[in-house]
């Protein structure tokens, strides 16, 4: 007997739902996590076995079952209630969920759509992530509902508009910048980007901002820099920074910009991060009274620094970002292509990149790191941003290495994980919600087999090599489990659904990844 056509459709519909929904479980009602190591996030050293319990995307209890090498007495582990879920991680790890302090959602030039981007950061642990000005604010409250409601797999987003962005004439005047300032936050915008502008301009914008209780952002820029720099905006009222411009010119005490060469053309993508790597060797030396002055004002003024070290960092091993391994599986052609050598496209500033701007920027990287550890030695706050999409880093990916320059930086591993939720959720004004592991806050975690404060470089996506008693190599690690909001995220699943959609556009394009200038 034949089923009737109808059924056949319902049937046909109900497969579709299985296959999509492999990559994510739940939310429950209640969710049980067993027995994991938990890294809090706020400094403290790991603790486990502990059952976590979770009910309605809020953590209820954290119970410790036990102790290492001791059989758990069952007898003593929270019960599952009727429709929970338990997931067993016994011996794993558990960390708060990672916050992308700077985290562009792809970018139309990069050929990069939200949701390549977004499984790559939810691959990675990353549940939360502020967005510093990308396509347009509405296009990006659109995502940021559309996650905050699990419409689609992203971590929250938190959006930062562009200063003037959607403007129909350029902000000139103090009023005009806050008439600005006060329709971003009418729209639903969290905050603001600010690249720089005269002093009257960004004064009464991020005076306005401020009154409405929203935060900032800015990438101080080399056009207006000269006239405010990083310590004018923290007086100002801005919460961060973002990168390091603005902060040797704050440590200027022989000059009063930067030493530009009088052919520098800021158009040239070369000349601009060319002379970047000089900067820092202008400004006062570490532990000067000048640059402790600057240091201690930033900290009284509760200002956080966000380093995206990762993001420069082709500037001193151009080798080492453009042969990451991860390039050839999960980057986009387009993407690729975007990195290579060009007059046009921003970060792709490999005209004539050698030995010497390597050896500047090395110098430079080790100036810029003592500043950024002094300061979370003396309880500044130091955040974890990605910036990707740029100059050979892919996103998610880069996070993690984000993670290891911090520890390069001199912090330790604890210093790291902290940085990368407690502090970024003290940044965005979500410590009651996220950052920790803590009852009352929601059900954000980071779950992987293996011991990341032992070795950062197991929480990428491909992991971290081993070799094993028996003489194999292997690898170890990658996220094992997200979970954001409750919902159970398979980590290296969505890294397979990525792989197939650069798969799929390199059979499409009939392309193959090529290092520049190779036939």
């Amino acid at each position: 007997m034949k089923k009737p056509f109808a059924f056949l459709i319902v049937f046909c519909l109900f497969q579709a739902a299985i296959s999509q929904d492999k990559l994510q479980e739940g939310p429950y009602p209640q969710l049980i996590i067993r027995g994991v190591t938990l890294i809090n996030g706020n400094g403290a050293p790991p603790r486990g076995p502990i059952d976590i319990v979770v009910e309605n995307n809020k953590i209820v209890k954290i119970q410790v079952v036990g102790y290492p090498g001791v059989a758990i007495n069952e007898a003593r582990r929270p019960k599952l209630k009727a429709g929970g879920k338990e997931l067993d991680c016994t011996g794993m790890y558990l960390l708060p969920g990672f916050v992308d302090m700077h985290g562009h959602i792809g970018g139309v030039s990069q050929g990069a759509d939200y949701d390549y981007v977004f499984k790559l950061w939810m691959a990675h642990g990353i549940t939360t992530v502020r967005e510093p000005s990308g396509r347009g604010v509405d296009w990006a409250l659109d995502l940021k509902e559309r996650s905050a409601k699990n419409e689609i797999i992203a971590p929250r987003v938190l959006v930062y508009t562009g200063f003037g962005q959607g403007s129909d004439q350029p902000i000139s005047t103090p009023e005009q910048a806050r008439e600005w300032v006060r329709a971003n936050a009418k729209k639903g915008a969290d905050g603001i980007k600010f690249f720089g502008a005269p002093p009257e301009i960004m004064s009464a914008a991020l005076d306005e901002n401020k009154k409405l209780g929203l935060r900032s952002a800015c990438h101080h820029a080399q056009m207006d820099v000269a006239r405010w720099n990083v310590l004018n905006s923290a007086r100002a009222g801005l919460t961060s920074m973002e990168h390091w411009y603005g902060l040797p010119e704050a440590l200027f005490t022989d000059r009063t910009l930067q030493d530009y060469p009088l052919d520098y053309n800021y158009q040239n993508e070369q000349h601009r991060f060319e002379e970047a790597g000089k900067l820092w060797t202008q400004a006062a030396p570490p532990y000067s009274d000048h640059w402790n002055s600057v240091m201690n004002e930033l900290i009284a003024l509760d200002f956080t620094l966000d380093p995206t070290f990762n993001i420069y960092e082709a500037s001193r091993d151009l080798h080492r970002a453009r042969r990451a391994e991860w390039h050839e599986d999960y980057t986009l052609p387009s993407l690729w292509e975007f990195y290579q050598p060009s007059k046009i496209s921003h970060g792709s500033y490999w005209h004539d990149w050698g030995t010497e701007q390597e050896v500047a920027w090395r110098a430079n990287y080790k100036l810029w790191m003592t500043f950024i550890n002094e300061y979370k030695n003396r309880g500044g706050r130091v955040t974890a941003g990605s910036d990707s999409g740029f100059i050979f880093q892919l996103y998610g990916f880069a996070y993690v290495r984000e993670l290891e320059l911090l520890r390069e930086a001199g912090f330790h591993p604890l210093e790291v994980i902290r940085s990368a939720t407690l502090n970024g959720a003290e940044a965005l004004g979500m410590a009651d919600e996220i950052g920790t592991v803590a009852i009352g806050k929601l059900a954000d975690f980071v779950i992987v087999e293996e011991n990341p404060l032992k070795n950062l470089k197991v929480l990428y996506g491909t992991g971290a090599i081993k070799l094993t008693d028996d003489n194999k190599v292997v690898r170890a690690g990658g996220v094992k489990y997200t979970i954001k909001d409750g919902i159970i995220y398979d980590a290296k699943g969505l890294l397979k659904e990525v792989k197939k959609m650069v798969d799929a556009k390199k059979s499409e394009e009939n392309y193959e990844i090529k290092q520049p200038g190779m036939k």
